[in-house]
């Protein structure tokens, strides 16, 4: 069936036809709903329910290297669409690598997943404009029928299926196939690493390593002729080697052992481009490790300098911050900042003395940064900017500020702050009002981590249209004339090192990994390739925003310090119920990447956000059938999970494109709810009829309600929800967040910063028609992630590393709480309901006795 632009397929519509496979046409559509294109590949067959299955198994992919699976259609999937070539050789050995690694990376997922690719090949390759590597069409090699001419290119032949009927099929392309796969055996991941070796191949030769004058003469090559690789490079003959055995089993087992087999690549000589010789590092989890120098004009003269400083056994570093570093060091390089304890307060040390000073006054402090000459520790707390001297004394504040998302300090004294939901601001030396510098683009959220270049006439930031890492970008903005452009993709944290030959370095992080590319500050712009220099660096996973910081030391050393991530599992955990006498129970055992956990109101199923790559999806566990049920595919982040009353619907937010809503059994879409670019779900009244949620379009969060009708109040019928008129509940000049709603639904629980930090408060709901009425405070030494109990009179919260819980009487229109008691006297906690104030979104459970891990409790994991 061929499509023309403008037909409609399902809720998708064609926009025009990219091609055909071996499936049948591929069309460029567009999704309303989400407001994306997409690529649909349309079958000239219905699929079989086995093939549904399978592709509903490729579409729980999620890999930055791997084209995502959106949905599947009675005789249609729905992928991501890509923009970019497919690679050609002959390449450069070193941009043949990078590309290989990404393949590489892409198989090593699938296979972990179960997934065999069985169709390798230079088409199934996409090259986006900003480097990334995509491989397309996972596992679909089993339904590609053969209903197409073969091309007078036999070498490009289309997806073969032979004898589909029988159990000894021949599945793929003839050039790329595996000797099993062209005898027509059985197949696994072994299969694809054969084709991996043969597509390296091509890309660094730019020749076939099979030829024919058609495809049986092509298969004939791969199960008979000897692999003849005396034009590749000699650093990869040994991989190639081990990746084209013809027995399987003699090949590379695991595509992810393929690089110990480039130790002469990546160990060579000096000037080889994967060493990094005047890159020093520092790392810090428990302790920190310093590394110098950077600066030196011949830096294989001067030796590498490592050191160990443990921070001491009472040190308890936050979880990475969102906009910043939690870690700093001086411009000298002879003093570390950073936060610790409960609650999070600043320290300095000396690098030269065995303790640390507390600073003063420096509460709910996480993001330190020095000023040029070292003398002070600029921070951000209860949305005020402060600074402090770094021999202590007195806090000085210097002005207001909504979310704080990163801070750099001038040479003029003048300090550049980003401000999510407005932009860039400055604030003078020598105080007053702040000055705009550079205001939010066009779908854009927050222009975060800025840093100013040396001279001042130049800004460094990350804008962020979503949280979504894999698309970052790095900016620069020239003052004079307000000119913005890329200069990194792929990228978050930018830093520029000047070197002592007048240029630098930009150095960024991906994720993990610390990169450095040659940049010159007087045509703002990068020379050469960057190289990844260090792979542990710790990072929030949800922004991206690495955790190191550095000195350019005048002096000509230079340190770097960085909070070193935990190894492969870091971030992993399990959830596990807690009762207030700490004894845990699991709930979710198998280890992941758990992020705003949601108790469904009759305490059998979670709702939660699962990490994996660069996706953020919503999910439903079942513990009684140890079943999750995916409710979102990507293509875009999804947080903040809120269960209705009923337990029919699921809401959460889409950032930069407000609330959705969804069904918790995966039946159907998911559908907007609200529009907005930063909308939170918090909590539905009892009786299902309005949502209140958090708001950051002004700059500062503020508490919105929406009223709701059910369309189809009927369980048995699909149902949907519509969205009202939304009306501000509380309109403040500080950073307010709801909670939830009490049981009989006549208080809202929020927190707020007005007292500098954030603390629990209740309000009446509705508000009276005289005004807001009465407040009332409950917690007394900061208080984030509210929730109230379900079978009593109490309301639940955390304060720092314990859960409180006041109880509460009502006395007419008067709300009567009592001092809080500690409920759980020690809870450890990751980033979820931390001190920024957000909602928690574990509830407590049916029978109120305790609690899900609403932090995601971190298993004995490293």
């Amino acid at each position: 069936m061929s499509l023309s632009p403008g037909d409609k397929l399902g809720p998708y519509e064609i926009l025009a036809p990219i091609g055909a496979g071996g499936m049948g046409e591929v069309y460029r559509a567009r999704d309303p709903r989400l407001n994306r294109d997409v690529a649909i590949k349309v079958s000239q067959e219905r699929f079989s329910d086995r093939f549904e299955r399978e592709a509903r198994a490729v579409a729980a992919l999620n890999h930055p290297n791997i084209c995502t699976l959106y949905d599947v259609g009675p005789d249609y999937l729905v992928m991501e669409f890509i923009e970019g070539e497919s690679p050609k050789g002959p390449l450069p050995l070193e941009e043949a690598l990078r590309i290989a690694r990404q393949i590489a990376d892409a198989l090593e997922a699938a296979h972990e997943k179960g997934v065999v690719h069985r169709d390798l090949k230079p088409a199934n390759i996409k090259i986006k404009p900003d480097g990334t590597v995509k491989v397309l069409d996972f596992g679909l090699a089993q339904v590609a029928q053969a209903s197409r001419p073969v091309p007078e290119d036999p070498q490009s032949s289309p997806t073969l299926t032979i004898s589909p009927t029988r159990m000894g099929m021949i599945l793929g392309t003839a050039a790329y196939m595996s000797p099993e796969q062209a005898r027509g055996k059985t197949v696994d991941k072994r299969a694809d690493i054969w084709a991996f070796g043969v597509v390296l191949y091509e890309l660094l030769t730019g020749e076939r390593l099979f030829t024919g004058e058609d495809a049986t003469e092509i298969l004939a090559a791969v199960i008979h002729k000897q692999p003849d690789l005396a034009k590749v490079p000699r650093p990869v003959r040994r991989l190639l080697e081990e990746c084209l055995q013809k027995d399987p089993r003699q090949r590379l087992r695991d595509i992810g052992d393929a690089w110990k087999l480039l130790e002469e690549v990546t160990t060579g000589g000096a000037g080889h481009r994967f060493l990094w010789p005047a890159f020093l590092a520092a790392m810090l989890l428990a302790a920190i490790a310093l590394w110098a120098p950077w600066r030196a004009a011949k830096p294989v003269d001067r030796p590498l300098v490592r050191l160990d400083v443990d921070l001491g056994a009472d040190v308890s570093l936050p979880p990475a911050p969102f906009g910043g570093s939690s870690i700093a060091i001086s411009p000298d390089g002879t003093r570390l900042a950073y936060a610790s304890g409960n609650p999070v307060r600043l320290f300095v040390r000396r690098l030269d003395q065995l303790k640390a000073t507390e600073l003063p006054g420096t509460q709910g402090a996480t993001r330190p940064f020095f000023s040029p000459d070292g003398q002070w520790v600029g921070f951000d707390a209860g949305n005020k900017i402060s600074k402090i001297s770094v021999e202590g004394g007195a806090v000085v504040r210097l002005g207001d500020i909504g979310s704080f998302a990163g801070a750099s300090w001038g040479e003029d004294g003048g300090i550049v702050v980003s401000q999510a939901g407005k932009g860039l601001v400055r604030f003078p030396a020598g105080g007053g009002p702040t000055e705009p510098v550079a205001e939010l683009g066009n779908g854009e959220l927050v222009l975060a981590v800025p840093q100013i270049l040396p001279g001042g006439r130049a800004i460094l930031f990350v804008p962020a249209t979503g949280f979504d890492v894999d698309k970052d970008t790095i900016e620069v903005l020239t003052l004079a004339d307000r000119h913005r452009k890329i200069v990194a993709r792929g990228a978050a944290s930018p830093r520029y090192l000047p070197t002592s030959n007048r240029a630098g370095h930009l150095v960024y992080v991906n994720k993990a990994t610390l990169f450095a590319v040659p940049f010159d500050p007087e045509k703002l712009e990068t020379r050469g390739t960057a190289v990844p220099v260090l792979d542990d660096v710790a990072y929030d996973a949800s922004t991206g925003t690495g955790q190191f910081d550095f000195s350019p030391a005048p002096s000509g050393h230079g340190t770097l310090v960085y909070r070193r991530a935990s190894g492969g599992t870091a971030g992993m955990m399990t959830v596990q119920w807690v009762d207030p006498t700490g004894r845990k129970e699991p709930l979710l055992p198998k280890p992941g990447v758990y992020e705003y956990l949601s108790l469904s109101p009759d305490g059998k199923r979670v709702a939660l956000t699962v990490i994996e790559g660069g996706s953020r999806d919503i999910w439903v566990y079942d513990p009684q059938r140890d079943a999750m049920t995916r409710l979102t595919f990507g293509g875009a982040l999804y947080y903040f999970a809120t269960w209705s009353p009923d337990g029919r619907y699921v809401v959460f937010s889409s950032p930069g494109n407000g609330i959705f809503q969804a069904r918790p059994d995966g039946a159907g879409q998911p559908q907007a709810l609200t529009q907005g670019k930063q909308q939170y779900p918090a909590s539905f009244t009892p009786d299902g009829k309005r949502l209140a949620y958090v708001d950051f379009g002004a700059g500062n969060s503020q508490i919105w309600t929406v009223p709701l009708e059910d369309r189809s109040p009927l369980a048995s019928e699909g149902g949907q929800l519509k969205a009202g008129k939304p009306e501000q509940f509380l309109k403040s000049g500080f950073s307010d967040i709801p909670q939830g709603f009490s049981p009989d639904g006549r208080w809202l629980a929020y927190t707020s910063n007005e007292s500098g930090k954030s603390e629990v408060y209740v309000r009446a709901f509705p508000p009276p028609p005289s005004g807001q009425g009465g407040k009332w405070q409950i917690s007394n030494s900061g208080g984030t992630g509210a929730n109230w109990s379900r079978n009593g009179h109490d309301l639940m919260y955390h304060s720092g590393d314990q859960i409180m819980a006041a109880s509460y009487t009502v006395k007419g229109d008067t709300f009567v709480p009592e001092k809080p008691r500690v409920w759980i006297a020690r809870l450890r906690r990751d980033r979820v309901g931390s001190g920024s104030g957000w909602p928690a979104r574990g509830r407590a459970d049916a029978r109120g006795d305790r609690e899900s891990a609403h932090a995601g409790t971190r298993s004995g994991l490293p």
